[in-house]
């Protein structure tokens, strides 16, 4: 007879798994007396998070609430991936100064399918409830809408911060935005969540749902907030870690649907103390495993890069698999550890000189979509970030012959381009 996963771990042990990284909890005292509970009774908690499908693709950043489910579902807990396809409609007005552009219905549909296909290289499909808050949200009715209006008045909608603020810079507040956090709070009374997970700028929605459930004559439930996952091109500044939050439009994400080599190449590219904040917040390794593993480099005993490069291939292997991973650190091996690129790997790009002998370097970038425009691959050549045939080129008015040439630019990105 298998041992009951709610037993593999006291509840002191799952405590302190399930809430690291964490900014806020409400109420750290009543997670451990649920879990404790669990513990004794061998029921299972009930784990919400929900995912409005406001966007098609998903990166690192927002893979955050699912390793933190990861680790509840590893307890034997049950999670529920809640998808938002009602609330979609509205667009969560959290941490935002202008109204967001609803979806239609069919946006959310092609949008959740693709949650679907993502989240499952995070969580254990086998063991993942899947609702959509349209089961209960579109059967509340009018009157049910009213009456769940009326739990709430406008004065305590504008305690939230980005309300207060449009309110204070004369910015336009929808009145349907004022029932967002109502309809999100309602969320957990139907699932009778026992724990909701979220990012901070969530944190006003997940009391809601608090309150409600207390109005309800239920045990409310236990918000637990996480921080916004900083992109790869942050740093330490004064003992803290300092730059914009992940983002596609940054260009400084991790896609989850990234190839394994970009995965892995990306995340080589970190500095060593974003490294370990990657860790706490994305690892599956335990608290333990962590500050042994810290104490190594520390002691010289292991080196950085061997660190990063164990958190680049469990990374990579979780959106593909350990294979894939193992090929994508040699393949990196091969061409940054050993300064070499394999030109064979490379994609092809052919460009014409349009009957013109030469074409400028910074002119054959932007057309091979290497870079965004002439002006960026003039700026990244004078920083020294454009190697043509292995070779650094930093004059921005450096012209190429007809012909082959291998292009590197920054870390990540390289052609083989052809003029002709």
């Amino acid at each position: 007879m298998s041992e009951n996963p709610l037993r593999k771990a006291t509840p002191q042990e799952q405590f302190e798994e399930v809430t690291r990284g964490t900014v806020d909890i409400q109420v750290p005292e009543d997670l451990k007396k649920k879990l404790e509970r669990s513990y004794e009774t061998g029921k299972p908690l009930i784990i919400k998070a929900g995912f409005d499908p406001s966007r098609p693709d998903l990166h690192l950043g927002h893979s955050l609430l699912l390793t933190r489910m990861r680790r509840f579902q590893d307890f034997g807990h049950q999670v529920v991936f809640l998808i938002g396809d009602f609330t979609a409609l509205i667009g969560d007005p959290s941490g935002k100064n202008v109204t967001r552009p609803a979806l239609t219905r069919d946006e959310v549909k092609v949008n959740a399918k693709t949650y679907q296909d993502q989240v499952f290289k995070v969580l254990d499909a086998a063991k993942t409830q899947v609702r959509f808050n349209s089961e209960w949200l579109d059967t509340l009715g009018t009157e049910g809408m009213i009456r769940l209006a009326a739990r709430y008045s406008v004065q305590r909608m504008l305690e939230r911060d980005d309300f207060k603020k449009r309110f204070r810079e004369n910015r336009t507040i929808s009145i349907h935005e004022f029932l967002y956090p109502l309809l999100q709070g309602y969320d957990s009374v139907a699932l009778k969540a026992d724990v909701e997970l979220g990012a901070t700028d969530q944190l006003f929605n997940l009391l809601v749902g608090r309150q409600l459930m207390k109005d309800e004559g239920m045990e409310p439930q236990v918000i637990m907030t996480g921080p916004i996952l900083e992109g790869l091109d942050a740093k330490m500044v004064d003992g803290k870690i300092v730059g914009d939050k992940m983002s596609k439009s940054l260009d400084n994400y991790v896609g989850i649907s990234d190839s394994p080599d970009q995965i892995y190449g990306k995340l080589m590219s970190i500095t060593d103390d974003l490294m370990w904040r990657y860790y706490e917040l994305l690892s599956s390794r335990s608290l333990k495993e962590l500050a042994e593993l810290k104490a190594k480099v520390t002691s010289g005993e292991l080196h950085p890069k061997a660190a990063k490069s164990g958190f680049a291939q469990e990374m990579a292997a979780r959106f593909h698999d350990e294979e894939s991973a193992r090929k994508a650190m040699q393949a990196w091996e091969e061409r940054y550890s050993q300064k070499k690129i394999v030109a064979e790997d490379q994609p092809l790009v052919e460009l014409s000189l349009g009957g013109a002998p030469k074409m400028l370097l910074a002119k054959a970038l932007a057309e091979a979509k290497l870079v965004a425009s002439l002006t960026e691959g003039r700026k990244l050549m004078g920083q020294g970030g454009v190697r043509v045939n292995g070779e650094k080129v930093s004059d921005p008015k450096h012209e190429l012959d007809a012909g082959e040439y291998l292009v590197q630019v920054g870390k990540h990105k390289s052609a083989r381009i052809k003029l002709a």
